[in-house]
């Protein structure tokens, strides 16, 4: 299974550490932000990863080069060369269609720190493969900035009006005959998705174990102190 990482934004509440340096390239718990997922799905068995990149897009390539020292490989869906030029979540993807094949794929984001089995996902892969569903979400619970959140989960299916509503996690797996349609440009995943979901196209699970999404430098500090007490795999 192959992985797109998102990386391409400017992360506008890091500000002003994302002045000078993306923010899946700050560093928490020894650790770059981008380099915890890369790891996290290298031991997954991913071994094909996709970054698409456009705030700072320079940096990206000389720090992580071409994946091998994770164990994977690494290819660029670059989308500009400035924030401005980033594509959103959806726009990003469907860029970055042609290095992702014609399997379903992971899609997460550079810039959350969990320990979530991605091995995990390989499960809801083979179903999507087969055709009974079109997407696969994780969401966790709803985080102190996200209070609101995003959607219910009513019997492993994705309900964007149910509750109790739960926030996704920036991490799925998509089919790639969802976009099949869709032409290259800026757009948004959500409210996208919802009319999928709405039609039974759309799994998800909720998980509970760590998820950081460090959005400010005061919470990448804390993150930084989190990870630091803990013994590093």
């Amino acid at each position: 299974m192959k992985a797109l990482i998102l990386a391409a934004g400017r992360g506008e509440r890091m500000r002003p550490l994302t002045d000078t340096t993306p923010k899946p390239l700050l560093a928490a718990g020894s650790r770059r932000l981008i380099e915890w997922q890369i790891e996290a799905l290298a031991r997954a068995g991913v071994k094909t990863i996709v970054i698409n990149t456009a705030h700072l897009p320079d940096q990206f390539e000389p720090v992580l080069e071409d994946g091998r020292r994770y164990g994977v490989a690494i290819a660029y869906s670059r989308e500009g060369e400035r924030a401005e030029d980033a594509l959103e979540t959806l726009g990003g993807i469907v860029a970055a269609l042609p290095l992702l094949g014609p399997a379903p794929f992971i899609v997460t984001s550079g810039d959350v720190v969990t320990d979530y089995p991605y091995a995990q996902l390989a499960a809801a892969s083979e179903r999507l493969a087969a055709g009974a569903a079109d997407a696969h979400l994780v969401l966790v619970d709803n985080p102190p900035f996200h209070a609101g959140g995003d959607m219910g989960l009513v019997a492993g299916l994705i309900d964007p009006e149910a509750n109790p509503r739960l926030t996704y996690a920036n991490v799925g797996v998509f089919a790639p005959r969802l976009f099949a349609q869709l032409a290259p440009g800026r757009a948004r995943l959500f409210p996208w998705l919802y009319a999928a979901a709405r039609s039974g196209r759309v799994s998800g699970e909720r998980y509970a174990g760590r998820w950081f999404n460090a959005g400010t430098p005061a919470e990448l500090a804390q993150l930084d102190a989190e990870l630091r007490g803990q013994r590093q795999p």
